[in-house]
């Protein structure tokens, strides 16, 4: 996949993955193995401690000695807020590692608490360069979605709960020690979730490999992602215990998170993280609502690649033209999204027209806006909000 110039570029991936149906029942042994101690925190969410994925990995634990404590008051949009509890929680019960059982929220609130206990200060501190970053104790993630890809990236993406101003903590201290994939954990998540959580798995690798600060190794991490998951995401959101369609959807997010995680994401992260911060929209859904729109205002800066990317995600043929596989990626997008199940822009609570400008402010200022392919202004974003909400009627 041709991006941009081949520029020199650095690739470091410090965290072990684990891979392997039935992993989390063997959790204690491959935690020995790592040497990590035996005083954890274990960050989770509501959702996943009521569908009973913590218990049996606890009890495992516990069987082997671990002395576990459970920190579960993690938003779906995780708050600067959730992460100082979960700080003052690890350093109440001494912890030496922190295990994060659950998807994105779970993992970047883990991130960020493991990053307070050690050093202090709040989230923004970090994210907008007031304190330094260093390490911090292991951080070991068990995702119990395909979605985020955060088991293996340097990121965790934070709401200022104050502003609702959505912060990206970035730095390597962050990549987690060790990443422990089951995808037996996955079978019980509900369709919309399966459905939000995999589209965002997709933008994840359409952004890490297209966007200013793409690698050939991120392309080729991206490339395979997008392969398994357009055929595979369908067939988990129809039947969760096709074991392996969930099996292809975590291994596509986990290359996805490899893809993105050494480079960045782009102007559909932008809007949907603006979106996240203002109505508390789930992450999948609100980059499924802009990714058409992006898509279709990127495409004039590198034809090429785009029609590139119909031919690869399956929306265009060989004997069609640049413009036609272009046209063809967009709206098969628009209806593949739909037929997910997935509402449009303005079938979204809360959504309002008036709170454009606003939206479009929180956008541009997203630090992955200099990311995008394309270059973008604050009133192109909100010309794409406006396209994205008139394109839902």
């Amino acid at each position: 996949m041709s991006v941009a110039c081949h520029c020199p570029f650095t690739f470091h991936m410090p965290t072990a993955i684990e891979f392997e149906a039935g992993a989390a029942a063997s959790l204690d042994r491959i935690l020995t193995a790592h040497s990590i101690g035996q005083r954890l925190l274990v960050v989770t969410d509501p959702g996943v401690l009521q569908a009973g994925l913590i218990e049996p990995i606890v009890e495992t634990l516990r069987r082997a000695n671990y002395e576990i404590r459970i920190f579960s008051a993690v938003a779906q949009n995780p708050r600067d807020t959730d992460c100082l509890l979960g700080a003052a929680q690890y350093l109440a019960h001494d912890a030496k590692a922190i295990l994060a059982i659950g998807g994105g929220s779970a993992m970047d609130t883990a991130k960020t608490i493991a990053l307070l206990a050690t050093h202090g200060g709040v989230p923004s501190d970090y994210a907008y360069g007031l304190r330094p970053y260093g390490p911090t104790n292991p951080i070991i993630c068990v995702p119990t979605t395909a979605g985020t890809g955060s088991e293996v990236t340097r990121s965790a993406v934070i709401t200022e709960a104050a502003s609702h101003r959505k912060m990206t903590l970035k730095h390597a201290v962050l990549r987690p020690y060790l990443a422990v994939l089951d995808p037996l954990l996955t079978l019980s998540v509900p369709p919309s979730v399966t459905a939000a959580t995999g589209v965002d798995a997709l933008v994840h690798a359409i952004e890490g490999a297209t966007c200013r600060k793409s690698t050939p190794i991120a392309q080729a991490f991206g490339e395979r992602a997008m392969q398994l998951i357009m055929p595979h995401l369908q067939r988990a959101v129809s039947d969760g215990r096709d074991l392996e369609a969930r099996t292809a959807m975590l291994e596509g997010s986990l290359l996805a998170g490899l893809c993105f995680g050494s480079t960045d994401v782009a102007a559909v992260h932008c809007l949907a993280e603006a979106l996240g911060g203002l109505y508390d929209t789930p992450h999948g859904v609100a980059n499924a609502v802009f990714l058409p729109v992006v898509m279709r205002f990127n495409a004039s800066v590198n034809r090429p690649l785009h029609a590139r990317l119909a031919h690869l995600l399956g929306f265009a043929c060989a004997t069609q033209t640049e413009d036609e596989a272009i046209s063809a990626l967009v709206d098969g997008i628009a209806r593949w999204t739909r037929e997910l199940g997935i509402p449009t822009l303005r079938e979204l609570p809360k959504v309002q027209e008036r709170d454009f400008e606003r939206l479009a402010a929180l956008a541009f200022a997203n630090t992955s806006t200099d990311s995008n392919i394309r270059p973008i202004t604050e009133r192109d974003y909100l010309t794409l909000l406006h396209e994205a909400y008139s394109e839902g009627l």
